[in-house]
């Protein structure tokens, strides 16, 4: 049996407000485009998740938003707000407890690019793969029966690709 996980970042949230907390920074428009442009990159490589489990925070939601319209489907959308800020053991606890063959996962840094470096076996070749900048997305495989057999270093990566490189 494989698993699939899809693991993005946040896109690229505003500072226009500096009294905004955190939690509330909503995508500015390079982010808003960057996650349509996520969102296509994933459907015309069948990347689909059965399952989202995303960060409660405005600028994860919000890039979940812009990437479902492209996606074929209704996967299951899970706030976690355990991912928000969250470490690689947080991380990796939360997908522990998926339950579809093919999950996306949407946090931040710096934890979203310490748990991508754990997760996989071998690091993809991308320069841009340890600094796991906004919009950036992981495609690994897993060769487990259950999320929750899941173990750092199992990861086979299929893709990464940064906004950037698609035009976002």
């Amino acid at each position: 049996m494989s698993k699939r996980l899809i693991l993005t970042r946040h896109a690229k949230s505003s500072w226009d407000d500096p009294t905004m907390a955190d939690h509330d920074r909503p995508l500015n428009e390079r982010g808003k485009t960057a996650s349509a442009d996520l969102g296509e990159w994933l459907a015309s490589r069948g990347y689909v998740p059965d399952e989202v489990l995303c960060s409660d925070a405005l600028r994860t939601r919000k890039t979940w938003s812009g990437i479902a319209p492209a996606l074929p489907g209704t996967p299951i959308l899970t706030l976690k707000p355990a991912l928000y800020h969250a470490g690689p053991d947080v991380m990796l606890a939360v997908l522990k407890h998926a339950t579809t063959d093919t999950v996306m996962m949407i946090g931040h840094n710096p934890g979203i690019a310490e748990f991508a470096e754990r997760i996989v076996a071998q690091a993809p070749m991308n320069p841009e793969f340890r600094r796991y900048p906004t919009g950036a997305t992981l495609v690994a495989s897993f060769e487990i029966d259950s999320w929750k057999d899941i173990a750092w270093g199992q990861g086979a990566v299929r893709d990464f690709i940064v906004p950037s490189e698609i035009g976002g």
